[in-house]
């Protein structure tokens, strides 16, 4: 499952958007004075399932899902943030206030996206550079006992981490070969993860989210590879979540959307991370499943129980196009050749629907 971790200064919106992707409504607990993250899960929307669950009417319909979690209580300039909680996130997602509130202050007097971008980055930078500061200090003491090739590249890698930052500029945007990646795996750097900006627009700008980035002066710090941004605006996205379904598109049309910013969050996040999803099909379930681009065909049977993929045999594949052209029908799909047998090696494709042969 892929794992967002919520990021932002107070009184952004984060809370409320966590409630709303996850539908839930709860507070944030206690424990011995400590603030614990509240942890939601938000369903992936995909239309594809939805047509597969009307052709086989299966007892169970299960969207694949993301955990989101935000961490409440960090009070802005005056504070540290406590960024432990976000080490074993797949990307961070920056909710970022540009809406305007006489009856919401702001932290620091006004709002400004590009102050509070560079607030956050830095938090994120210096706790970086923290880390490898440490673990320089420890390869120092570990290479007077002898010296070690391994911790020499592993020490030139993290200096180089360390020079970024402080320059400065977040790990995301350095350009590390595939050795000099592997020395890093086991810091989880915060800056080096690849984050999504939440732009929580005023209800006046709603309708022209495009220009956003724009008008906020945003556009020298969201360029690069490893960050997205989506504009929404948590409020509407409030009065959209109380409707009942039929009327939802309606609201949105009139707003001149075509769908929630809830939907283009998830969906961004997919993105930014390459993940991709495929489908498990029959009477009693229709279910996606999300794994990264580029899964083999027995890790994407891991994801649905261990045994399975210990005891892979082949992947029975068909491509959801295939599928829905012919009905939902398995049979006429075997007749017309679209039906695939893959080995344990072949790379899960986006939409496939697969059955997996195994024995344990």
């Amino acid at each position: 499952m892929l794992r967002a971790g919520l990021i932002g200064l107070p009184l952004t919106g984060k809370t409320t958007l966590l409630r709303l992707l996850s539908r839930q409504n709860r507070g944030t607990r206690s424990t011995g004075g400590r603030t614990e993250p509240q942890v939601g899960v938000a369903q992936v929307p995909d239309p594809r399932l939805d047509v597969l669950a009307e052709l086989f009417e299966p007892q169970r319909h299960v969207p694949a899902t993301m955990e989101v979690s935000e961490l409440a209580g960090y009070g802005g300039a005056e504070s540290r943030l406590d960024v432990s909680e976000f080490r074993d996130a797949d990307a961070l997602l920056h909710v970022l206030r540009m809406f305007r509130d006489e009856h919401v202050p702001h932290t620091a007097g006004n709002v400004d996206p590009v102050r509070d971008m560079r607030q956050m980055e830095d938090e994120l930078m210096l706790a970086d550079l923290a880390v490898s500061e440490r673990r320089l200090e420890r390869i120092r003491q570990e290479q007077k006992k002898g010296k070690s090739r391994k911790l020499s590249e592993e020490a030139r890698v993290i200096d180089q981490c360390r020079s970024a930052l402080e320059e400065g500029r977040p790990l995301r945007t350095l350009t590390l070969d595939a050795e000099d990646e592997k020395h890093l795996r086991g810091f989880s750097f915060l800056s080096a993860k690849p984050l999504l900006v939440v732009l929580n627009l005023d209800e006046s700008d709603v309708s022209d989210p495009d220009d956003a980035v724009e008008r906020a002066g945003l556009n020298e710090m969201l360029a690069g590879d490893a960050i997205e941004t989506v504009p929404i605006c948590a409020k509407i996205e409030l009065e959209i979540a109380e409707l009942p379904a039929p009327d939802c598109a309606a609201f949105l049309d009139d707003l001149g959307l075509t769908d929630s910013g809830l939907d283009r969050v998830i969906r961004a996040s997919y993105h930014l991370l390459g993940y991709i999803s495929f489908f498990t099909v029959g009477e009693d379930e229709c279910r996606a499943w999300s794994v990264p681009r580029g899964t083999s065909a027995q890790d994407a049977a891991g994801e649905i129980h261990s045994d399975i993929a210990r005891g892979f045999i082949r992947a029975e594949v068909v491509p959801y196009d295939a599928l829905t052209a012919r009905g939902g029908s398995h049979t006429a799909c075997r007749k017309n050749g679209e039906v695939r047998l893959e080995g344990k090696d072949y790379k899960v494709d986006d939409g496939d629907v697969i059955n997996f042969r195994f024995a344990v």
